[in-house]
């Protein structure tokens, strides 16, 4: 996700990264790899934290000399902007949750700040990802219902497609109607108002089937993409692979972004 985020602001912005597998970076174009994470970390005005919850506190502890007081963008599923001001004290933290139609200009990214941010940070990092797509702004108990449609809710529609052996370039109008009324149903279900579940189920859905032309890949390749060890695409999987609905994995994907929410120092 984060050399997708790269790719689509280094035209608009002076952009930096850091990685500590090599490879992740080697063929980014336009953009500077820093050598160390420090190094990026000092020359940058705005800091993306785009790594997995499991890594999160190493970065953090690694970073919070640096950081404090500078704008902080994190894409961590789960992760509280509470929890990292904890760590890196007056910094802005603003939390965002895109989902892989990033990689394509069609994500869905739900924004929220945190105490220490100003509205004006808000609405520079809702510019940041409006290039990415389009963006919500929701209260922060929120965000993990968001993580469970538009973050995790592709791979339901991938899942589908594997075991009913549909053609992700071929999928029948009725097959996408129905996917839409299933993303509809589970975005009710974790929380959102009818308005605006049909708004995330129609872009999810529209996503995830343009993904499969756009970047060549099977729906297990994508579902492969999308969940993490540990996170909240493989508890919605594991419901669906007992024959759970669409509703209850994502009312799996949400408990598991919430129990990441609940970590303490």
């Amino acid at each position: 996700m984060g050399a997708a985020i790269a790719e689509r602001i280094k035209s608009k912005y002076q952009v930096m990264v850091f990685d500590k597998d090599r490879n992740k970076t080697q063929n980014l174009s336009a953009i500077s790899v820093e050598d160390t994470l420090l190094d990026l970390v000092k020359k940058s005005d705005v800091i993306i934290l785009a790594v997995k919850p499991q890594d999160f506190d190493e970065l953090l502890k690694e970073i919070k000399d640096y950081a404090k007081e500078k704008l902080v963008i994190s894409i961590a599923a789960g992760i509280p902007t509470a929890y990292i001001e904890k760590y890196l004290g007056k910094a802005k933290v603003v939390r965002v949750m895109p989902n892989i139609g990033a990689k394509i200009g069609e994500a869905e990214s739900s924004l929220c700040k945190g105490k220490n941010a100003k509205e004006k940070d808000l609405d520079f990092a809702r510019e940041l990802f409006d290039y990415l797509g389009k963006t919500w702004i929701v209260e922060e108990e929120m965000i993990n219902a968001a993580t469970a449609i538009s973050g995790s809710g592709p791979a339901y529609i991938y899942y589908d497609m594997e075991m009913n052996r549909i053609d992700p370039l071929n999928v029948p109008k009725e097959i996408e109607e129905e996917y839409v009324k299933r993303l509809r149903r589970a975005a009710e279900k974790v929380g959102f108002d009818s308005q605006i579940a049909f708004e995330l189920a129609v872009n999810t859905s529209a996503t995830s089937l343009h993904l499969t032309a756009a970047l060549a890949k099977s729906p297990a390749e994508l579902i492969n993409l999308i969940a993490s060890k540990g996170g909240t695409t493989e508890e919605a999987l594991k419901v669906l692979a007992k024959g759970g609905s669409w509703e209850e994995a994502a009312l799996a994907a949400k408990k598991r972004a919430e129990e990441l929410a609940k970590k303490e120092i």
